[in-house]
């Protein structure tokens, strides 16, 4: 007669579980205090996404995700730095998302600041882009401190070491941070020259396994072409990243594009001058693009 074993089951913020009670593995579990995924048990139960409260209508919230940031999202009304106003509002913004169960890292730009790649007059591209390195940094750290104005607990960390004011970037301490509820900012690119804050998004969106990258823009979406420069441009609900990187649509670069497709990380894009906007398109609500295959 077989003996049908009960089986424990519970849930991380990111995997169900379930172990067969009195087996070895339930045993070293209940002495360590530790949760164990058998390989191969219940493998369908990943949670790459959550049902929100919202399920009845369709909503979707996902567990964990980066935001990009632009430096020009920081600038408001005015042309260079930042409008107090604007971080505040983002801050609101960011708070509110973290506050609804959302692991969120961010990566800033530095456009605001110093346009690297475009400013060529008396620089050299490598120190362009060290400048403009240096620039995110600044814009991270100015969010860092309105959001802890806040209440909420977050992290700079850049890419390249800067001790006396941040974190050194650490995949695993990143991760850390985040676990341990907090918001977790990304600067400094990836530390190196010629690669666009767009793909360190990626990168690190795909580093953390986060379940989607957003990318805040001026506009509600993708569009076939500018739309505050032609009426007639046609806004996509969704678009795929091959249609995306072949109409030359210039969302994001290529790099990051190629390297969200490569990894199956679905690219939202909304509207971040829209007070509410990201919590909205966090939670499967709104006006936004997903760029997916």
């Amino acid at each position: 007669m077989a003996i049908r074993h009960a089986v424990t089951v519970g849930c991380t913020s990111r995997f169900l579980y379930a172990v067969p009670q009195r087996s070895c593995a339930w045993k070293i579990a209940s002495l360590f205090g530790c949760c164990i995924i058998l390989p191969g048990l219940w493998d369908g139960f990943r949670l790459n996404m959550s049902v929100s409260d919202g399920a009845a209508t369709g909503s979707v919230r996902y567990s964990r995700v980066l935001l990009k940031v632009s430096g020009e999202a920081f600038v408001g009304e005015k042309r260079f730095g930042f409008d107090p106003a604007v971080v505040l509002r983002l801050s609101r913004d960011l708070k509110n998302v973290k506050e609804s169960g959302v692991e969120l890292c961010i990566v800033v730009g530095g456009g605001n600041i110093f346009r690297g790649a475009s400013t060529s007059d008396g620089f050299e591209r490598t120190s362009n882009d060290y400048v403009g390195m240096l620039a995110t940094v600044i814009n991270a750290l100015a969010l860092q401190n309105a959001l802890e104005e806040m209440g909420v607990e977050c992290r700079v960390l850049s890419a390249m070491p800067m001790t006396a004011v941040c974190e050194t970037y650490v995949r695993r301490r990143a991760v850390r941070h985040l676990e341990k509820g907090r918001v977790v900012i990304c600067a400094a690119g990836i530390g190196s020259p010629f690669f666009t804050t767009d793909t360190a998004a990626a990168l690190r969106g795909i580093e953390m396994r986060c379940d989607a990258i957003f990318k805040g823009t001026q506009v509600d979406g993708v569009y076939s072409s500018d739309p505050k420069k032609d009426g007639s441009a046609v806004r996509y609900d969704r678009i795929s990243y091959h249609d995306l990187l072949s109409s030359n649509l210039k969302i994001m670069d290529a790099a990051a594009i190629s390297l969200a497709r490569e990894n199956s990380v679905p690219i939202i894009v909304f509207d971040l001058g829209r007070d509410g906007a990201f919590f909205e398109a966090v939670h499967g609500r709104g006006l936004f693009t997903t760029i997916s295959d």
